[in-house]
């Protein structure tokens, strides 16, 4: 069975749609080659206590939990004091990370900056020769930033910590039916082929097809299987093309 994981986005500006989040997208996308199931995300504001409350729940129903924002040098990044409040822990000053920021201001450091060296109490850090700046790591849950960039560098620094299971196998079928016709199809497919996640998605542009199927599982035969059943349902004129 897949390890499951969950993704706790935190800060105002996502909420108030200031800032469009690009990284659940990039997460998902990440685990899903790593054979890992993003099946929940959460947006939470930037409050201690919501994001302690959030977090608790989230990594003990979870294997792993991605945080995504605040961990920057102003007053509403305060997701490390959520994360350490979230497992009782003080937080604490890293003297490795103290080093990095003063190595990088010199002598225009202010307290902003250093709290960025503050991290729960028995946190890991992991970093490599391409991202001196480590991720902070407690337990099951990562600890990223929210810009997108960084978070992109700092996620392919996890795939050691995180571990790669079994891959999904992702196959499509471009359908020129609309998904009223076809819902019983799938209906059927998927009591037949319960391995296999089945996606419909409907298509509103001038393209050559209508709905893209999508079959998704762990099991590259069942997932064929449930493909090859699907396109003998179907007239030839009825499928635009498979992948």
């Amino acid at each position: 069975m897949a390890r499951r994981a969950a993704a706790l986005v935190i800060g105002n500006e996502i909420l108030t749609g200031k800032i469009r989040d690009e990284n659940v997208h990039v997460l998902a996308k990440e685990l899903r080659l790593l054979g890992i199931v993003l099946d929940r995300v959460i947006i939470c504001p930037d409050d201690i206590d919501v994001i302690a409350d959030d977090l608790r729940a989230l990594r003990r129903s979870h294997d792993l939990v991605f945080t995504s924002g605040g961990v920057g040098p102003t007053p509403d990044d305060v997701t490390l004091p959520a994360v350490a409040k979230s497992f009782d822990r003080p937080l604490v000053r890293s003297e490795t990370i103290e080093g990095l920021i003063r190595g990088y201001w010199k002598d225009k450091v202010t307290p902003g900056h250093l709290r960025m060296a503050d991290v729960p109490e028995g946190a890991d850090l992991l970093s490599n020769p391409e991202v001196p700046w480590p991720v902070v790591t407690i337990d099951n849950v990562c600890v990223l930033p929210g810009v997108p960039e960084i978070f992109r560098l700092k996620l392919r620094m996890l795939r050691e910590k995180i571990g790669s299971d079994t891959p999904f196998v992702s196959r499509a079928l471009y359908t020129t039916c609309d998904e009223g016709s076809i819902a019983q199809l799938l209906e059927d497919l998927g009591r037949h082929h319960p391995a296999v996640e089945i996606g419909s998605y409907p298509r509103w542009r001038d393209d050559d097809y209508r709905v893209k199927l999508t079959f998704d599982g762990l099991d590259a035969a069942a997932v064929g299987a449930c493909l090859e059943a699907c396109r003998a349902a179907l007239d030839d004129e009825q499928v635009v093309r498979v992948e």
